[in-house]
């Protein structure tokens, strides 16, 4: 596994303090090495280390609960401070209680899971001033690009935009080695720990609704048309129902939500939303006949890179005309436009018309998978290849 930089740099100042650090994201995509990573780097300069992994039946069979835990560490533990790795600790009962007791005796306490009730209303307020988090995401082209060099491969742009960056999956040699790891994922993830996790008796709903979610990554929703669709082809749900499935998906990590603003209110109107997938997989494994949705797969994609920057996204409804994402980063402001090609002159217009009337005094940029170059004087056009070695878009 490459060395993750991007996030070790964000935790690194952290590995001595008493705050617990909490290490969140969708299953597989990368915590139990990075977890790895930091033990490394902890380890050239003490040797008291404690490493549980709660997915480990021989972990989880002896240590079931926040006393048994607490107990164990207390006979492991060495003199002085004592560095605490706990993975897929979500998984044992009564961990909250056992982090908060842990963090008092000397111990730098790192956690990891796959849900974010990690980070839910009630941990957070009794943690309050008690932690930081992070959020690791499977990886970006840039980090695709170390990893297969390091196992001498290739990975094209075009295989990212249709099976993304969860990181096993590179290690195996034939696509359909891939494949098949990358469906055995999606059914643990989404169908097997969703649904025991949560006890949903109304399985054939939940697919349904999870199936039509996933292959209509990057468009705008709300509770309401998903609700009518639902109702319309599979059996009656109620509104709640509806956002309760939604709820799970998101707390896996499986999906991700950004909201819509207009320049008419100049207010987020919170019953609108766009979903993008964790991953683009989740679309394609769902397409039939190889008919891959690369144009919204390339709108998820940006997404994630996006994030992977540290820029805050909304969807901008520009008075009636949809910007994709205006990106935000300290006091910088960037609209952008997604495409997968502007050849064609009516898609031209249309990507380019949805900045009228927005002032100079923020960014303007098109991304596209074009090689000729539609730069304008007001509006920068970058070509998908270049945006993805980019670590900012200034």
């Amino acid at each position: 596994m490459i060395k993750r930089e991007h996030y070790l740099k964000q935790i690194r100042e952290f590995y001595d303090c008493d705050l617990i650090k909490i290490i969140t994201g969708i299953h597989k995509c990368g915590k139990t090495s990075l977890l790895e990573q930091i033990q490394e780097e902890i380890k050239t300069k003490s040797d008291n280390i404690i490493y549980l992994n709660f997915e480990n039946k021989n972990v989880s069979l002896s240590i079931d609960n926040a006393i048994s835990l607490i107990d164990y560490v207390d006979k492991h533990r060495k003199e002085g401070k004592c560095y605490i790795f706990l993975d897929e600790v979500q998984l044992l009962d009564g961990w909250p209680d056992a982090c908060k007791t842990l963090r008092l005796y000397n111990n730098s306490l790192f956690i990891t899971g796959s849900n974010s009730k990690l980070l839910s209303r009630e941990f957070t307020k009794e943690l309050s001033g008690r932690y930081v988090s992070f959020k690791i995401n499977p990886f970006v082209y840039k980090e695709i690009l170390e990893y297969t060099k390091s196992l001498n491969k290739e990975c094209s742009i075009s295989d990212y935009l249709i099976w993304g960056g969860f990181p096993k999956q590179f290690e195996f040699d034939t696509l359909e080695t891939r494949i098949k790891y990358l469906n055995d994922l999606d059914e643990t993830i989404i169908m097997n720990d969703l649904i025991n996790r949560y006890k949903i008796k109304k399985v054939n709903l939940f697919k349904s609704l999870t199936n039509y979610i996933l292959r209509s990554n990057s468009r705008i929703f709300s509770a309401k048309s998903i609700y009518e669709y639902i109702n319309k082809n599979n059996e009656k749900c109620s509104l709640n129902t509806i956002i309760k499935y939604l709820s799970y998906l998101k707390e896996a990590y499986i999906i991700e939500e950004i909201k819509k603003y207009s320049t008419k209110t100049k207010n987020e109107l919170s019953y609108f939303f766009k979903i993008y997938n964790e991953d683009v997989c989740f679309n394609s494994l769902r397409c039939i006949d190889e008919k891959y949705d690369i144009t919204h797969n390339l709108e998820n994609i940006v997404y994630n890179e996006l994030i992977y920057m540290g820029y805050k996204l909304n969807v901008f409804n520009n008075e009636g005309k949809e910007i994709d994402f205006v990106a935000i980063k300290g006091n910088k402001k960037y609209y952008i436009q997604v495409a997968y090609s502007i050849v064609e002159e009516k898609t031209y217009n249309r990507e380019f018309n949805a900045f009228k009337g927005i002032d100079n005094l923020s960014k303007k940029i098109i991304i596209t998978n074009d090689d000729i170059d539609y730069s304008t004087s007001t509006v920068e056009h970058i070509k998908l290849k270049d945006f993805l070695l980019m670590d900012s878009l200034d």
